[in-house]
């Protein structure tokens, strides 16, 4: 049997750590390192039980989750993936954290079984949560600002890797993404592989972040 998926979970409110606790703990693939009620105790944590999954909540006193999972995913052999908490699905807090390079977000009531598929999702590091909830929430917010040119890397991008991004950035499965361009799931898992290493992007989330910071949505 693989080793259990380890997770820190960080949130200000004791009674809903208690229920992510007994959710994490009923399952044999998870274990709990350890909890946190504020970002800075949080930062210290992960260094030291290095976590696969940190589960932050956004709003709490001494450090915010914004800037603990700048801190967490700065560190220099960062392997831990941030997931949200948040109470609503369009909220600025959200988009600054995915900014910071927080792989998605959750609203903290989701069903229990979104939340343990949405901590073996991003583990697995082949897709993300809610992609398309993500583009909404940028397309909500806009960026408030005049989008900069995108990068040299940008041009790189073959034409047939330009259609891909354009469709991953509206949060189309690749499944969805298959049917529209008549071809397999595995020839656009490549394809996105490719847009994501030539950025430089870690996942999907990522990508729709790019896309919408360039105005490239």
């Amino acid at each position: 049997m693989s080793r259990p998926i380890g997770i820190v979970l960080v949130d200000d409110q004791a009674l809903f750590r208690a229920g992510i606790r007994m959710l994490i703990e009923s399952q044999p693939d998870l274990r709990l390192l350890g909890e946190a009620g504020d970002g800075a105790t949080a930062v210290e944590l992960v260094a030291r039980v290095r976590p696969e999954i940190v589960l932050m909540d956004l709003r709490m006193p001494v450090m915010d989750g914004i800037e603990a999972t700048r801190r967490i995913l700065s560190a220099p052999d960062a392997g831990t993936r941030v997931v949200v908490l948040t109470t609503f699905d369009l909220d600025e807090a959200a988009a600054r954290a995915i900014r910071a390079g927080a792989s998605g977000f959750v609203l903290k009531d989701a069903e229990p079984e979104f939340l343990l598929a949405a901590i073996r999702t991003v583990h697995a590091g082949s897709a993300v949560i809610a992609p398309g909830a993500t583009t909404a929430l940028f397309e909500h917010l806009g960026t408030g600002r005049t989008a900069p040119a995108p990068p040299p890397a940008f041009a790189s991008l073959t034409d047939r890797e330009r259609e891909i991004f354009a469709l991953a950035a509206r949060g189309l499965s690749n499944a969805e993404i298959a049917d529209r361009e008549f071809v397999s799931e595995a020839t656009v898992k490549t394809h996105v592989s490719r847009v994501l290493a030539k950025l430089g992007l870690r996942d999907r989330v990522q990508l729709v972040v790019f896309a919408h910071e360039h105005g490239l949505a």
